[in-house]
């Protein structure tokens, strides 16, 4: 169990660099030495390297920094350094930052400390900055401590972050500083941080929503944290090949990841199957099964201009060490010996596993329920911890909020009852109402397909104590539904029991059945005379075909009567199913879409009879993006030229402040300059290019991309199509005539197919045959080219989207 005591980084139990430094002793650096072999080699003299250093950035000052119109938040770290006395003012210079840098390729290496080649200077960089990072996320926690303020936790199965070190050296406004720094050191920063592997923790635009919430949380200086899980190996590495695409295992942890500090004191009990029983103090107990702890790992967000920086906390998954049978391991049974702790691990493995079987189902549901069940628990504890000795739960829903990014963690609404009456003592009564207040649900999409359900044998396996809650809960819903539209008109209120029930395919409890049968009877024709009526309309019909197909074949009546009830065709029973959006929408207290013609779908169609039962639920959240990852630090060129033209950098924190920008729409100087951003961007993408998929490609040509997750939904298809159409045309034309008719143009796709959906991969294999085709034709040349650039992520996003013309992006 986690422990209750202080929760602030520290290096105590990681091996983390992050406790601030207690002692006064300084030593000093020689610099750096240049290697015949162009690799830089350290020579450091001290033991006590950079402690000086550390110990002044622990005085960081915090000033408010907010644009004119942008509605944000106090600066949490600025209040309380406002009470502190002394504080130096100190902002890092290139020099203690190189120190820094310095001190951790020594001090903290992963790798030989002969060398300081790019592989360790970026790790050595990331581990600087985290040094800041923490030293501000500590101000933040401790204040949020004290205030005991009201906390949002988005709870997500994806975070499609992207590479750390420029977004935070960005947000910390020490970009120039760390270039230099750098310089001094025998790197570029470009270089540098382009060692950073992506964080393979998300796949689409649902993790892209995620992170881009968690920066402008952080940014707007609001209390939130973010949990998810800790994937090993991500969604997967695609790589592109004749076949088509094909997948392997994401190593961006191979060499550790210099963001995150572990938790190893932060830890919760998951348990799976097992059986419930009633005690004797009237109470549900869980007991048996298969029991796994969940492990806190903690990745620091900082927001822009503000010392503001709120967490991300990732689960890993072990079994304890007593799992581990000792015995059948030196009885050469291995693989046995170490089964527990196998199925534990294996839960983070990876993104999305493949759900054709049962085992896959399992650990997909597992993994639901792990982020869901380690998280409300952690939420809890902290929770009592910041309430003292008086807790008091009414006021859970005053301090607590819990967003479910999609129907992934549905599992919240019946985990946090089950905690709240089972393990708290709470009545139903008392739970349902916390739980309703606390709990809301964002809807990604209409497709039937992705409105998630789950087999209601499975769960009961799994998870026994939460079927028995859901029952209840749809029990709940079935009393609201025949509360509201009563019971003379039976034909609606089976139809609305139909459609909004959490449970598909079960028979109604007793006592409602009970309610339906009578409101039938209560109708004009009596429900046996109908059955009567319907039953001899039936056999009339039968009989009619009968004699119908005897006439033609010359066949005795009989012998065709006999033969048809021989054969009879078997009903099969419709899955029992638990309907995980109906259940958001039930136990939450808001549902938004993500732009506004998606939430008038999810009100008119989608969940319209919730809608018409509980309007007020729902809502609009349009998606946004964050502009300092995809404007101002991808894309600096523009943003430099953005600033200059408006006078002022507050578009980075006020969009709005973009529109002065359309005085000067017909100014010549704006638009040469914004040809040149665009066209160094496109040098650079062309390079890319030729680098990953070994075309060459003109800048000077059109960019069309169009890069997001490979589905049929998102048009991919539809636009490959397109391509053969115009390709098609350029082919019956002369030299001239394309020329004359034809933009040269590049149509780059990006995206990851599921493994295990094949007509997505299909798409892909069809787009590189399309690309192979149409690159190797010489009498096109530049005027089309077709391009896959293989495994697509947010760094390949941050690149192309500077460079197009035409563009999807991500969602």
């Amino acid at each position: 169990m986690a422990s209750s005591a202080t929760m602030r980084f520290s290096a105590t139990s990681t091996g983390a660099e992050a406790a601030l430094p207690r002692r006064n002793s300084v030593a000093g650096f020689i610099g750096v030495a240049a290697r015949s072999s162009a690799k830089s080699r350290l020579r450091f003299i001290g033991r006590n390297a950079n402690l000086s250093l550390r110990r002044r950035m622990s005085s960081f000052p915090v000033v408010k920094c907010v644009s004119g119109s942008e509605a944000k938040a106090q600066d949490p770290v600025a209040k309380q350094q406002e009470a502190t006395t002394s504080l130096s003012s100190f902002s890092p210079d290139a020099s203690s930052i190189a120190s820094s840098i310095k001190y951790h390729a020594e001090f903290t290496p992963l790798f030989s400390p002969e060398n300081f080649d790019l592989p360790q200077a970026f790790l050595a960089t990331a581990q600087s900055v985290r040094d800041a990072l923490i030293i501000n996320w500590n101000a933040t926690y401790d204040y949020y401590e004290k205030l005991n303020v009201k906390q949002a936790y988005y709870l997500s199965m994806e975070f499609l972050q992207g590479r750390a070190l420029l977004n935070a050296i960005g947000n910390l406004e020490l970009t120039g500083p760390h270039a230099e720094a750098l310089s001094k050191l025998g790197h570029k920063l470009e270089n540098v941080a382009y060692q950073e592997p992506d964080a393979a923790l998300g796949n689409g635009g649902l993790g892209r929503l995620a992170s881009c919430f968690l920066d402008s949380l952080a940014t707007l200086n609001y209390p939130a944290w973010g949990y998810g899980l800790r994937y090993k190996y991500g969604l997967f590495k695609q790589r592109i090949t004749k076949d088509g695409q094909e997948e392997v295992a994401d190593d961006w942890l191979e060499m550790g990841n210099p963001w995150e500090i572990i938790r190893n004191d932060v830890s919760y009990p998951v348990k799976f199957y097992g059986k419930v029983v009633s005690g004797s103090d009237g109470k549900k107990h869980w007991i048996g099964g298969e029991d796994i702890k969940a492990v806190a790992h903690d990745v620091p967000i900082p927001g822009y201009k503000t010392k503001t920086t709120i967490n991300l906390r990732l689960w890993s998954t072990k079994a304890a060490s007593e799992e581990f049978d000792l015995s059948a391991f030196n009885a050469g049974r291995h693989t046995e010996a170490s089964e527990a702790l196998a199925n534990a691990e294996k839960i983070c493995y990876i993104l999305y596993p493949g759900d054709e079987s049962i085992e896959g189902k399992i650990l997909r549901l597992k993994q639901q329920y792990t982020l869901c069940s380690a998280s409300l628990q952690d939420i809890i504890a902290r929770f009592e911890r910041r309430s003292g000795t008086n807790v008091n739960w009414e006021e859970f829903p005053e301090k607590v909020a819990v967003q479910m990014n999609d129907t992934h963690p549905t599992l919240c609404i019946p985990e946090l009852m089950r905690i709240l009456i089972d393990v708290k003592g709470l009545s139903w009564k008392d739970a349902w109402n916390i739980t309703q207040r606390t709990v809301a649900y964002t809807n990604h999409t209409v497709l039937p397909e992705a409105l998630e359900k789950w087999s209601l044998d499975l769960m009961q396996k799994l998870l026994p104590r939460h079927i028995e809650i859901i029952e209840m809960i749809d029990e709940e819903l079935i009393r609201t539904i025949i509360a509201e539209y009563g019971t003379e008109n039976s034909d609606l209120l089976e139809k609305k029991l139909k459609e909004m029930r959490i449970l598909e395919n079960v028979e109604l409890p007793a006592e409602f059945a009970d309610i339906v049968v009578k409101s039938k009877e209560a109708i004009d024709i009596p429900s046996e005379e109908l059955q009567s009526s319907e039953q001899a309309e039936v056999e009339e019909r039968k009989d009619d075909e009968v004699e119908a197909v005897a006439k033609k074949n010359g066949t005795d009546e009989s012998s065709i009567e006999d033969e048809k009830e021989e054969l009879p065709e078997p009903v099969p029973e419709p899955p029992k199913l638990v309907r995980m959006a109906n259940l958001c929408v039930v136990g939450g207290h808001a549902v938004n879409g993500v732009a506004e013609i998606h939430s008038e779908i999810v009100k008119d169609e989608v969940f319209n009879a919730f809608y018409k039962l509980w309007p007020e639920k729902f809502q609009n959240k349009t998606n946004g993006v964050t502009p300092r990852r995809w404007i101002r630090f991808c894309n600096p060129d523009l943003s430099k030229i953005i600033t200059e033209w408006i006078g002022t950098e507050d578009w980075v924190l006020n969009t709005e402040k973009l529109a002065e920008l359309r005085k000067f729409v017909d100014n010549e100087d704006l638009q040469v300059q914004w040809r040149e951003a665009k066209r160094s961007n496109k040098v650079k993408v062309a390079a890319f290019i030729r680098e990953k998929a070994g075309y060459s490609v003109s800048p000077d040509a059109m960019f069309d991309i169009q890069v997001k997750r490979i589905h049929e939904y998102k048009r991919q298809l539809l636009n490959i199509f397109g391509i053969v159409y115009r390709y098609k045309k350029m082919k019956e034309m002369s030299a001239a005539e394309r020329k004359a008719n034809f933009v040269p143009r590049v149509c780059i796709f990006g995206g990851k197919a599921f493994a295990t959906y094949v007509q997505a991969k299909r798409i892909v294999k069809f787009i590189t045959d399309v690309g192979a085709t149409v690159n190797h034709d010489p009498e096109i040349g530049d005027l089309l080219k077709v391009v896959f650039v293989p495994d697509y992520n947010v760094s390949v996003a941050e690149m192309l989207i500077p460079a197009s013309e035409l563009s999807q992006h991500i969602r």
